[in-house]
């Protein structure tokens, strides 16, 4: 059997995996801002080599046609596919339902191309589950896929659609703007007591601009896994919590001092926990149209799946890492679980 790679050209990084002999034995997420030009692309590609130096086999899906450096997102498809054509030797390109095509056969039919990288994800579920919940909650959005009786039970198919049907939300663990996932927050203090006479926490309407994204608020909880934040922050300054502390203040039209460490705490977890019910809200909606069994697992995915895995226990369903489906190796779980769909692309391809 062939060794394969699968790439996932993203807008905001590259996700690279290799399968072997039906398992997955390589992944790897290379931070790939590609608004900023097309040469961070090549530079990714670059930074993937020795990983994928063993491979026959190249498949190719991609959300970065969204980029905000293409008129439109056929011209989007198109641009990248012909970049990749430099970059790779022979490929095929992911195109969702249709499966894997040539190159000049994707860039004839861009509309099933653009950000079908869930499909590929949901593709592979669906040869190893005949009912199950793909959620994948990645560093910007999270899909949510019903496979029912074996095949993929997806309501929409474009972005648009599925922003409608609940199958996609724009929000993720780490490059979301805390302004956009909350209108309100909790804050109050002792402190705050001996100033207004208000006991205990209140809530309060938050301040928007970008002061602070999600991976902020994970690190002042203490609960960002390692690795998974690859850009610069908001304000270009550092990640620690110190540091992260103090844009998340600023939403809050405060500074950090302002408060004492567990407010901080408190006011985290209460805009965590509203991204938690957006996305339960739309898994909801999923659900009853799906008409999904009880007993079908929820299968986690993305840098947040262990936030997944907690929606799911919330349902009462068992939940399946991704790593699972992909039969990852012990030392490359954590990201093929984190790169689902490329992780499924190479395993896809390796058998096409």
């Amino acid at each position: 059997m062939s060794i394969a790679a699968g790439y996932d050209v993203g807008g905001a990084h590259l996700k690279v995996a290799l399968s072997e002999n039906g398992r997955t034995i390589a992944v790897r997420q290379i931070a790939c801002p590609l608004w900023q030009g097309l040469d961070r692309l090549d530079a990714a590609f670059a930074a993937a080599s020795d990983l994928v130096a063993r491979a026959d086999r190249h498949a190719a899906t991609m959300t970065g046609e969204l980029c905000e450096i293409f008129p439109d997102r056929p011209t989007g498809v198109r641009v990248i596919i012909d970049r990749l054509k430099a970059l790779l030797p022979a490929f095929q390109v992911w195109m969702g339902l249709r499966g894997l095509g040539a190159p000049d056969a994707a860039e004839a039919d861009p509309a099933s191309v653009a950000s079908t990288n869930f499909l590929a994800s949901a593709a592979l579920v669906a040869r190893r589950l005949p009912d199950a919940l793909l959620v994948d909650m990645g560093s910007t959005t999270t899909d949510i896929i019903a496979v029912r009786n074996g095949a993929i039970a997806a309501r929409g198919l474009t972005d648009g659609d599925r922003l409608a049907t609940g199958e996609l939300v724009y929000t993720g663990l780490t490059r979301t703007d805390v302004s956009t996932v909350a209108r309100t927050g909790i804050l109050g203090s002792r402190r705050q007591l001996a100033r207004t006479g208000i006991l205990g926490s209140r809530r309060q309407r938050l301040a928007a601009g970008g002061f602070a994204n999600m991976a902020d608020v994970q690190r002042v909880l203490g609960l960002l896994p390692e690795g998974v934040d690859q850009h610069p922050t908001l304000d270009g300054r550092g990640t620690s919590r110190t540091e992260s502390l103090a844009r998340l203040a600023r939403c809050f039209g405060s500074d950090a001092a302002d408060r004492a460490l567990d407010d901080w705490q408190q006011a985290a977890r209460d805009i965590a926990m509203q991204q938690v019910q957006e996305i339960g809200s739309a898994i909801g909606e999923v659900l009853a149209t799906s008409r999904l069994p009880d007993a079908a697992p929820v299968v986690a995915a993305g840098v947040g799946a262990d936030v997944i895995d907690g929606v799911a226990n919330s349902l009462g369903r068992p939940c399946v890492p991704f790593a699972d489906i992909a039969a990852a190796n012990e030392d490359c779980r954590v990201w093929a679980t984190r790169c689902a769909p490329a992780t499924a692309l190479a395993l896809i391809a390796a058998t096409a």
